[in-house]
């Protein structure tokens, strides 16, 4: 496992991160997800993405138990904040001081621990004063609860404007976790390019694009009995822009990619993400631990200018490119 650091900070995180959204507390049973964190940290992951919102806090209470009688100095701890949890009411979501002093307390409780590495703003949010959410963060640094400070689909302005109020209290914002893969690709105009300029690393999620560069899901078939394209808890909504016959010939064509590299099309696809040097890691969930033992080898590979061209002229006008899709709800849902 390769190590990278995050923004411009001194902290060292595994480059493929074990993230448990739409897993644990949700679609897996707790004693498979306890494997699946046994066989991450047999595989050299060291750092887990979680969030209050997963699964109601489920999530966090699974992955802490999980945790529990390791080292905690060998461990880096990742939670988020913004969602609406709990019942649901008035102040049970955003990122206003109440939610933010609330959610870290309960989110420590659920992961039993006395600090996260990084705690993060699941999304941008429009109700509250920027001002108000960083300076919230900042007494949460200084409270020791939290080490650094994230955000999640931020957009390029967004970021800008954070980092400044964050360095006036004292801290810098030093990662976003926003959606991308080798079909999403909406980061890359302007929020990698700002991010560079402000010592902020991209954590991405869905790097396989829910599993559909994995080229299990077939033009004209029906997809795969368990698979999350059958999900009903959450997968089958995430992926179903995906699930097109156009784009699944797309991605059919890069199978004989990854056959010519000798690795599974699922690698190939996570190679492609931490090609870019922006890319701090990439998170990756597994239903079943041998998923964790075949995605780490992704961390072995590396994707010279022609295999990346062959991948771009493959996938072709399936990419969805567009910087405008990098948003945060306008109105929070209560």
């Amino acid at each position: 496992m390769a190590y990278r650091y995050l923004g411009n900070s001194g902290l060292k995180i595994s480059e493929i991160t074990y993230g448990n959204w739409l897993t644990h507390g949700s679609q897996v049973e707790n004693d498979t997800a306890t494997a699946c964190v046994k066989a991450a940290l047999d595989a050299g992951i060291t750092t887990f993405d979680t969030a209050d919102v997963y699964a109601n806090g489920a999530a966090e209470s699974v992955l802490g138990a999980a945790l529990a009688g390791l080292r905690r100095e060998s461990l880096e701890i990742f939670t988020k904040v913004y969602w609406p949890v709990g019942p649901k009411g008035p102040n049970d979501t955003g990122l206003s001081r109440k939610h933010i002093m609330e959610g870290i307390n309960a989110s420590l409780t659920r992961l039993g621990t006395d600090y996260v590495d990084l705690y993060q703003a699941h999304r941008y949010d429009y109700e509250t004063p920027l001002e108000e959410t960083i300076s919230a963060f900042a007494d949460v640094v200084r409270a020791g609860k939290a080490l650094y400070i994230g955000v999640s689909e931020w957009t390029a302005d967004q970021l800008r404007a954070g980092q400044a109020l964050a360095r006036q209290a004292g801290f810098s914002i030093i990662s976003n976790q926003p959606q991308y893969s080798a079909l999403w690709r909406v980061i890359e105009d302007r929020v990698i390019p700002t991010s560079k300029e402000l010592g902020i690393s991209q954590i991405v999620w869905s790097p396989i694009a829910q599993g559909v560069l994995t080229g299990k899901y077939k033009p004209g078939e029906q997809p795969p009995a368990g698979s999350r394209a059958t999900d009903t808890k959450g997968g089958e909504a995430m992926i179903k822009r995906w699930m097109s016959d156009e784009i699944l010939t797309r991605v059919q064509q890069l199978a004989p990619i990854a056959d010519g590299l000798g690795i599974t099309m699922s690698q190939l696809a996570i190679a492609w993400v931490l090609a870019n040097d922006n890319i701090a890691a990439a998170l990756v969930g597994a239903s079943r631990p041998e998923q964790i033992t075949e995605n780490i080898k992704a961390s072995e590979v590396t994707l010279d200018a022609d295999v990346l061209a062959a991948i771009d002229a493959a996938l072709g006008d399936a990419v969805i490119s567009d910087p405008a899709l990098t948003q945060s709800p306008e109105k929070r849902v209560v």
